[in-house]
């Protein structure tokens, strides 16, 4: 298991806790099961108000607006809002990606968080189930078109590789439940969330059988929900 700094676990711990708001004893007590002093969770937390990542409050520490919004982002990644799919396609062409590298990478990586497949360059796809907002930067390059296959879950299987990914989700789900104590539980639940992240959200019609997408969401949950347990017995937090 790689060793877990004070600065990742507070940072991991608020982000998955709703309010993401925790007090320093809470905190020293959640810590101490990683095997981090309270000398350095506290010097972890001064370093994390000077960088804008914590707000002290006579009360206890929480997350920076700017770190609240990547948490917004976080749970609307680990649960997009979905609706019912009718058969159609989004098909994003490509029409302008710009000339330096770095602006290309950047419109694969959105297209990739926005769970869209590449059939081809400059031509993504992705089944019409997903609210989604392709955002100004995106939407100024692309042309949105709207399609329909006689083969949807073949042309899926081109998209994305579905096997592989359910082999992924499947051995995580494993490890969540031989890991018997709360740091590799804690190791293996962020590794949910990277997998859950590239989960390309299709329509119950065009998944293979065994699809451990929804399994995995529960597992995480189940976890971030005990944790929050653990850092306030007292108190139930709403886990993402």
């Amino acid at each position: 298991m790689p060793n877990m700094t004070a600065r990742s676990v507070v940072l991991s711990v608020l982000l998955g806790a709703h309010p993401a708001w925790a007090s320093a004893s809470e905190l020293i007590r959640l810590t101490a099961d990683f095997g981090i002093k309270e000398t350095t969770l506290r010097v972890a937390l001064t370093r994390m108000v000077g960088a804008g990542d914590l707000i002290r409050s006579a009360d206890g520490y929480r997350l920076s607006d700017r770190l609240l919004a990547r948490q917004r982002r976080q749970d609307e990644a680990m649960r997009p809002r979905t609706r019912p799919w009718r058969g159609d396609w989004v098909v994003l062409i490509v029409t302008s990606v710009g000339t330096d590298a770095r602006t290309r990478a950047g419109l694969r990586t959105a297209m990739h968080d926005r769970r869209f497949g590449e059939l081809r360059e400059g031509v993504w796809m992705r089944p019409d189930n997903l609210d989604m907002d392709l955002g100004p930067d995106v939407a100024a390059r692309v042309r949105v078109l709207k399609a329909r296959d006689e083969a949807p879950a073949a042309l899926a299987g081109e998209l994305w590789d579905l096997p592989a990914w359910a082999a992924i989700g499947h051995r995580l789900l494993d490890e969540m439940t031989a890991t018997p104590d709360i740091p590799g539980r804690f190791v293996v639940a962020a590794a949910i969330v990277r997998h859950l992240l590239t989960d390309p959200m299709l329509p119950t019609e065009l998944l293979p059988a065994d699809w451990p997408g929804a399994r995995l969401r529960g597992a995480y949950h189940d976890f971030a929900t005990k944790l929050a347990q653990r850092r306030d017995p007292t108190q139930l937090v709403e886990a993402t």
